[in-house]
């Protein structure tokens, strides 16, 4: 059932654009979670926002999806991505370690999810790499990741209403 042979079939920046986000998918929690300003957070900190980078600015050049001349709506989430990162590392910047946090694992949670829904589509090729043609497991997946979205949100709101209370 599973197989890489469609990930490895598929044109390069196709292959550049799946390694960048499965990397920034598994090196996320480091980055993110860590305490803050110590050596490993910046250091895997830069790279995460390089993946991330590279995995947006990648998504250009893949047409899969076109809605809008050759562009779709990951396209959307692409801009979004490289102006949360920008948005993050400013806020860093200016040392509001809060506001940064808080910018950079929203982007993690929600962008990637978001990204994930999309991948996981039937007839896309991280849906043929997990699942083969089984059109009913990738929809399962994507409703539990949604579902998991909004339990998130819900529950990282309750928690910004109590702090700020």
């Amino acid at each position: 059932m599973t197989s890489l042979s469609p990930l490895l079939q598929a044109p390069m920046v196709i292959q550049l654009h799946a390694f960048a986000a499965l990397l920034a998918l598994a090196l996320g929690p480091v980055a993110l979670w860590r305490r803050r300003r110590d050596r490993w957070h910046k250091v895997t900190g830069y790279v995460w926002i390089t993946l991330m980078a590279a995995t947006a600015l990648s998504s250009f050049w893949i047409h899969s999806m076109p809605m809008i001349g050759p562009f779709g709506p990951i396209h959307a989430l692409s801009l979004w991505t490289l102006c949360s990162l920008t948005w993050g590392l400013t806020e860093a910047i200016r040392g509001n370690h809060r506001g940064h946090a808080r910018i950079m694992r929203s982007l993690y949670l929600f962008g990637l999810s978001a990204a994930a829904i999309f991948t996981l589509l039937p007839g896309r090729i991280m849906h043929r790499v997990l699942f083969g043609e089984d059109t009913q497991a990738g929809l399962f997946l994507i409703a539990a990741l949604i579902a998991t979205g909004l339990w998130l949100y819900r529950r990282n709101r309750r928690f910004d209403v109590r702090r700020n209370a």
